[in-house]
């Protein structure tokens, strides 16, 4: 099942005119992803024509919305403008906003967090964030749905879940399991700035509910809930990860779920999560 995007998630892109928006839009419908359009202010009407693909382009998200039935949306918007871009989205009623912009002033966020607070319907993940990816089942995980920057090429589809504040550290995570052979249900880069949408904790939640989320089981008890959560030193974040280990307190912590830094005092000269991976891999996940 996955959490938040499947493989057959309708996606739109909002500034998929400018040249960031408009290479990673080429960069997911090469993933296989089903980008089927595209929203730029004034630009309603054209199309964006990419490996055979014309994607229409409309001047507002509720018209995007309306007809072609997206239910995700990427956020490729000027800081400037990007608070209200996914506010757009969220009146248009997208269950999934994600959005990719970096530098968003946190008095706009602040704003954005108040209004979507009584809104049940729409998820906001980032800002600066890498996005969403759950990986699909063709070559270098072809088929899957891509929203964001992340490389789709480093995912395998599998059970793992993976989360994670920081962009590169999502990357090293799925390319570490990858290379193992141990695939992935969804990657969620959750962004690093201080307000975002999504947290640590709403995502482990997810993972948790989710039966495709499992991982395979080395004892006698029934799977449990397998991700592999990511942190870095800062806020009340840093405890998220633990929260597996105290809401199932009949069940004992699993090593695969647990809390690494990307900045302990104590770790080795190998990058921490490559060790920590890497142990955990060898120990059977």
């Amino acid at each position: 099942m996955s959490i938040l995007v499947k493989p057959n998630t309708k996606v739109l892109v909002q500034g998929i005119t400018g040249s960031f928006g408009a290479k990673h839009a080429q960069l997911s419908i090469d993933y296989g992803s089903q980008v089927v359009a595209g929203v730029t202010p004034g630009k309603g009407g054209q199309t964006f024509d990419h490996a055979g693909a014309k994607i229409p382009i409309f001047d507002t998200v509720a018209e995007a919305v309306k007809q072609t039935g997206a239910t995700a949306s990427a956020v490729f918007v000027p800081p400037a403008f990007a608070a209200d871009a996914i506010l757009e989205g969220a009146d248009a009623g997208l269950e999934l906003v994600v959005a990719i912009t970096e530098g968003i002033p946190v008095r706009d966020m602040v704003r954005v967090k108040r209004a979507l607070a009584g809104n049940t319907k729409t998820r906001l993940i980032g800002p600066n964030c890498p996005g969403v990816v759950t990986p699909g089942e063709g070559k270098d995980s072809h088929g899957g749905c891509r929203i964001g920057i992340a490389p789709g090429y480093i995912h395998k589809r599998g059970n793992i879940g993976v989360v994670s504040r920081s962009g590169t550290l999502t990357y090293e995570a799925v390319w570490q399991l990858t290379s193992r052979g141990v695939g992935q249900s969804t990657c969620v880069g959750i962004g690093g700035d201080p307000v975002n949408g999504t947290s640590h904790l709403d995502v482990i939640k997810l993972f948790n509910d989710d039966p495709e989320t499992t991982g395979p089981n080395t004892t006698s008890a029934p799977a449990r809930s397998r991700s592999a959560p990511v942190r870095r030193i800062g806020g009340r974040a840093r405890t998220a990860p633990r929260w597996p280990w105290k809401w199932r307190s009949s069940t004992p912590p699993s090593p695969n779920c647990a809390p690494t830094t990307s900045n302990s005092k104590s770790s080795p000269p190998k990058h921490p999560l490559a060790t920590w991976l890497s142990s955990t891999i060898a120990r059977g996940i």
